[in-house]
């Protein structure tokens, strides 16, 4: 897996991040995504988790970013596209990024409970029929600390 991330890595894990933010105002698990056609630089899909808000476990960040993004784009192969998330991608949405055809996956903080590109375990290295390119750890610490704060603040709310 390659940590190394360039100037448009930061500015759309910029952008994450925001929508991470906003996740987390609406009491959900702060996690955003974005998927960026890559030959032109533009958003085609955003999103993030709305699991709370929507009472649905299928409330992902990158599955409503993927939908954006095929509804937006007029399919479901996102072929030249890449997704960046704040959050490893869980195996479901290892999956659905499989099956949408993403070429890149940028994410930030890595999850050791749930993290299937390469933490708990990597869905991308099992020999599926496509394999995207996968840059871990850009903007870790920013990430991770929203995560951080957002459960320290749960915990403390339930006391």
């Amino acid at each position: 897996m390659n940590e190394n991330a360039n100037g448009n890595d930061i500015r759309y894990m910029l952008r994450c991040l925001e929508l991470a933010r906003i996740a987390a105002e609406n009491g959900d698990v702060p996690v955003g995504a974005v998927i960026v056609k890559q030959s032109t630089g533009e958003i085609v899909g955003e999103g993030c988790n709305r699991r709370e808000a929507d009472k649905s476990s299928l409330s992902h960040a990158e599955l409503i970013a993927i939908d954006a993004a095929s509804k937006r784009l007029g399919g479901w192969r996102l072929i030249d596209c890449a997704l960046y998330v704040t959050l490893e991608p869980c195996a479901m949405c290892a999956g659905a990024i499989v099956n949408s055809r993403i070429e890149r996956v940028v994410f930030g903080a890595y999850d050791l409970r749930f993290g299937a590109c390469g933490s708990l375990f990597n869905l991308f290295g099992q020999g599926l029929n496509h394999t995207p390119q996968l840059t871990g750890g850009v903007m870790r610490e920013e990430c991770a600390a929203l995560m951080k704060e957002f459960f320290k603040a749960l915990r403390e709310r339930s006391k």
